[in-house]
């Protein structure tokens, strides 16, 4: 194994496989940190752990433990991947972690960059952009468990982290990327500007000798060439069975792809006080799933003012422990009794659809939709389709379904 990848959320694995498998690396997504030895010729491995919203001490922790076992396997570069939006609160996890990885792996300059440009992500002076609105003002400060106030990344991480924040800019970078940290002096994280695609693969440039690389799955664009390794397809046969699709996620993006589906196929609502006060039943939830004709939507995804009700009520990590409990039972269930294809919206959601289905290893198949691709259950027959709430077009849901079965 040449590159190692630390996601802190399971969508986030599955994005940035996509993309070292895009760019020529044998890649294969760990659930969790694996407890066998993986193919001899796998390049690259990601190791998903669900580390993004839990205790910054637990994350660094994980993280740490991912990375002890990457560099077993003889990895020479590890990326810590972070979501896109840079989800995080002033207690972390992005800066501690980063500063654990930064100090086991002896490493005293990281490069930073969340950015993502085919799905609207961009670093200018150091503040990340949603397309065309600053981070603070894209719908992230509304996140029920990130609110992001704050668009200038260096402020962020400085309060996340003793490390010292600098600041590389995009004109600085492309004037030469071979040389662009040079002139950066003494031990720092590096706030990278990207715009383009084309600043990312500068950015994998500049990285080339850096022990330790952290961002979103752009970031990893430019990484696979200084592997020798050159884009090629890799081959895909889907599962056209029996499928559901279940949606934990409350972005934006989410409810409109929710809705837009629920506009042709069955759906259930799964409130968070039915799923509190005990209202809903496994395996009526099941067996209704199963007498469906066309695979139907489960859903908790809501307007932002339920949310924030449903967690004054019933308590914020309460309230979200018992969701996901029970789409990691739903998904246990299903899959169990014949269900093929299981697409899912959330990063929190996946990570339990992921731990109910007890998957270890994911194949890497196609792209659905940007930082998005076909994944297929090693153990198994299952294929999934892990998204990331703010990704995706409306029509999402229909899509993945079609290219989980094997249409394009």
């Amino acid at each position: 194994m040449k590159l190692g990848v630390i996601a802190d959320d399971f969508t986030g694995a599955s994005d940035i496989a996509l993309t070292l498998s895009d760019g020529g690396m044998r890649t294969a997504q760990f659930v969790g940190i694996p407890k066998r030895t993986p193919d001899r010729d796998i390049e690259a491995g990601v190791v998903g752990l669900k580390s993004r919203t839990i205790k910054a001490a637990e994350a660094v922790e994980a993280s740490l433990a991912a990375c002890d076992w990457l560099i077993a396997q003889g990895c020479s570069q590890v990326v810590f991947k972070v979501c896109s939006t840079f989800d995080s609160t002033d207690e972390g996890n992005i800066g501690p972690v980063a500063a654990a990885l930064a100090e086991r792996l002896g490493e005293t300059r990281v490069l930073v960059c969340p950015a993502f440009p085919e799905n609207g992500r961009t670093v200018y002076q150091g503040h990340l952009f949603v397309k065309d609105k600053l981070l603070n003002e894209s719908g992230m400060q509304n996140h029920p468990l990130t609110p992001m106030r704050d668009p200038d990344l260096r402020r962020v991480l400085s309060r996340q982290t003793d490390w010292p924040v600098s600041h590389l800019s995009v004109t600085g970078l492309r004037t030469n990327p071979n040389t662009a940290l040079d002139v950066l002096a003494g031990r720092s994280m590096v706030i990278a500007d990207a715009i383009t695609n084309d600043d990312l693969f500068a950015i994998g440039r500049a990285a080339k000798e850096r022990k330790l690389v952290v961002g979103g799955s752009g970031i990893a664009l430019g990484l696979p060439e200084n592997f020798g390794a050159e884009p090629g397809a890799t081959g895909w046969q889907g599962h056209d069975g029996k499928a559901v699709v279940l949606s934990g996620s409350c972005s934006i993006a989410t409810r409109e792809q929710v809705e837009t589906f629920r506009a042709k196929a069955p759906s259930r609502e799964l409130a968070a006080s039915d799923i509190m006060e005990n209202r809903l039943s496994l395996q009526e939830l099941v067996e209704w799933t199963l007498q469906q004709e066309q695979a139907p939507l489960l859903y908790s995804s809501a307007e932002p003012e339920t949310v924030a009700a449903a967690q004054q009520k019933y308590g914020k990590e309460e309230s979200s422990e018992a969701v996901e409990r029970l789409f990691a039972s739903l998904a246990a269930a299903l899959s169990q009794s014949g269900v093929t294809r299981i697409v899912v919206a959330g990063g929190e959601t996946s990570g339990a659809v992921v731990s109910g289905v007890s998957a270890e290893t994911l194949e890497i198949g196609p792209r659905i939709a940007a930082g998005v691709p076909a994944l297929k259950v090693a153990e198994n027959e299952l294929v999934l389709a892990l998204k990331s709430g703010n990704f995706g077009g409306p029509d999402f849901f229909g899509e993945a379904l079609s290219v989980l079965g094997g249409r394009s």
